[in-house]
């Protein structure tokens, strides 16, 4: 009988390597040669050669686009197209202080089925004006950078590139050296025009940490690094509902075997690995908001209304397994229970996807601008695997449960807890998709009545004294934390006020300083800074200070969220954006993902207001 266990996990070993040579052969073979890059050359030019340190400069990047073709705006007007970009990584002591893309036209198209898109055409300058401190030192400085385009014709878009940029400047303290402006390159610059937003290139120098990490220490190296990135987001809160799920799905099997038990935990992580792959790539390259698919409430719903069912079947209503006749086929129940728990992977996947920080930012923003959808999967499939690789071993040892001496009795209420785990989930994300204000209200409320159900209701073994008492102390312990999570509910937070424009432009004009939190209702981690580090009253008093936005992007593929996540380069929620008095962001301060209150108040420090 084992040899024929083995003899089927062999076999679906070479089918799944045949698979991957074969998708990674389709890939080669279908790569299209020609990209936007073909189309679209760039040149560079400076207001002055030899410029004064501590002074202002302007410089344009000139694009320009072969006849018959165009090249999306810096805001596409579809979501899946790739808007044009200009990342530049600066020196230490020079800062862009304004950005102006060019004014897009309107044209119907016939792939984008006669809707106007707003695209760049011929001869298309970006003006820039840099800030040079006045202790750059002398000499040459260059300033190197890319800019992502894609490029279309009537017909097809063609795959995207990203085109070297390098600008050169002589610097001098000597105002005699100086050179002639060239104002005429600059005629139709007006500066302070407001079209490319509030642009930072903090993104572009993560984006070149990741570049220099390949081209100094190779692929495989960058890899591993890119490994232990995704492992290290296990520490972030977003990871809260795929342990419980995990365990839940794992520890109420009924699956003795060491090697199928650990297969299986493997095939769930590949489906974890596979559905944050794709999400990821989406997201890189057509912009988008990673986790964005979690902002439909028919996600949010559907991932609830499968929890619960999972629950029920955890308290014995009835069992979950595939018909007969697609079992049969498959090579009977086991192999559909790796269809099952592969299934589940792709599920729990979704969960991941808030799941953001620096470098992760730092991968969308690189794998966007190389354009590559086979790199941008293998790096985010890597990635995922060192998240879902804490859920091997979890997924693991939950599945052995069952093997442990005198399961039958305890185990029937074990199977209960992971079912009262589920319900709560379930309803967490029925709570997101439906009344997602009262959200936090749904875990103290799974805590408290599981704890008392648990504990003091449920009756099994009841008859065995130390089982009662472990019963006793589990119910009595969902309790306490029930009823500390109720009175953290009752604190109070950060007072924020909705998000507008003209309110950002009224703090600016008065030189206050300004704090946004960029979140959306679905997003876990916003929720944790919520009821953690914004009830914090060192917070509280820290950001007393500023104009305090809060900038709602729960409906994140409206024309005003796609118009926001431009303007201020949103990637993912939470994001919070630092901006000064004099109204520009200060980019060391940006957080990405959660932070507790110390480490957040590490980031206001550095606004320079304490």
């Amino acid at each position: 009988m084992r040899s024929l266990h083995l003899s089927h996990a062999n076999e679906a070993i070479r089918i799944a390597i045949s698979l991957l040579f074969l998708v990674l052969f389709q890939s080669q073979l279908y790569a299209q040669p020609v990209t936007s890059a073909s189309r679209v050359s760039v040149s560079t030019d400076l207001e002055q050669e030899v410029a004064l340190v501590g002074t202002d400069k302007r410089a344009v990047v000139l694009m320009d686009i072969a006849d018959g073709w165009h090249i999306n705006s810096h805001r596409p007007t579809l979501e899946w197209l790739i808007g044009t970009v200009l990342n530049l990584d600066l020196p230490d002591y020079v800062r862009v202080t304004d950005i102006q893309y060019p004014d897009y036209k309107e044209y119907e198209f016939s792939f984008a089925a006669g809707q106007k898109l707003h695209v760049y055409e011929g001869k298309a300058p970006i003006f820039l004006t840099f800030e040079i401190d006045e202790n750059a030192p002398a000499g040459l400085t260059e300033i190197s950078g890319s800019l992502r385009v894609q490029a279309c014709d009537d017909m097809v878009c063609l795959a995207p590139s990203n085109i070297p940029v390098l600008l050169a400047v002589n610097l001098t303290e000597d105002q005699t050296a100086v050179s002639e402006r060239r104002e005429n390159l600059f005629e139709e610059y007006v500066p302070g025009s407001g079209n490319g937003g509030f642009v930072t290139f903090d993104q572009a120098g993560e984006v070149n940490q990741i570049a220099n990490l390949i081209d100094e220490s190779g692929l495989l190296w960058t890899f591993i690094v890119i490994f232990f990135i995704g492992l290290a987001l296990n520490l972030t809160p977003c990871v809260y509902p795929m342990i419980t799920v995990t365990v839940s799905i794992f520890g109420g099997q009924d699956d003795t075997n060491l090697f199928r038990v650990f297969f299986k935990a493997l095939t769930y992580v590949l489906g974890i690995a596979s559905m944050y792959s794709v999400l990821g790539v989406m997201a890189a390259l057509s912009g988008g908001l990673f986790g964005g698919v979690l902002q439909s409430p028919f996600v949010l719903a559907g991932i609830g209304l499968l929890l619960l069912a999972l629950a029920l079947s955890m308290f014995g209503l009835y069992e979950i397994q595939m018909p007969y006749w697609i079992t049969s086929k498959l090579g009977g129940q086991n192999a559909s229970g790796f269809i099952g728990v592969f299934i589940s992977g792709l599920v729990v996947g979704v969960f991941a996807a808030p799941c953001i920080g620096p470098p992760i930012i730092a991968l969308l923003a690189f794998v966007g601008t190389k354009g590559d959808p086979v790199f941008g999967f293998w790096s985010f499939f890597i990635l995922s695997m060192g998240l879902g690789f804490p859920y091997l071993i979890l997924g693991t040892f939950s599945g052995l449960l069952q093997k442990l001496p005198r399961s039958g009795v305890w185990m029937v209420w074990v199977k209960k807890v992971f079912g009262i785990v589920l319900v709560g989930v379930g309803l967490f994300y029925l709570g997101l998709a439906f009344f997602p204000k009262f959200t936090p209200w749904v875990i103290a409320l799974t805590l408290l009545i599981g704890g008392l159900y648990l504990g003091f209701i449920e009756r099994t073994g009841l008859d065995k004294k130390g089982f009662r008492l472990t019963k006793w102390v589990v119910g009595t312990a969902g309790l306490i934390a029930g009823i500390m999570m109720v009175m953290n509910l009752q604190k109070e937070g950060v007072e924020w006020t909705p998000f507008s424009q003209e309110r950002l432009e009224t703090a600016i004009a008065d030189n206050r300083p300004v704090v946004l939190d960029v979140y959306a209702d679905w997003c876990i981690p916003c929720l944790e800074l919520d009821r953690v580090t914004f009830v914090n009253p060192d917070v509280i008093d820290a950001l007393d200070d500023f104009v305090r936005l809060k900038v709602d992007l729960t409906n994140f593929d409206s024309e005003e969220s796609e118009v926001l996540r431009q303007q201020f380069s949103i990637i993912g929620v939470p994001t919070i954006v630092f901006i000064d008095a004099s109204g520009r962001e200060v980019g060391p301060a940006r957080v990405t993902g959660f932070l507790n209150a110390a480490d957040f108040l590490e980031k206001v420090d550095l606004v320079g207001l304490r």
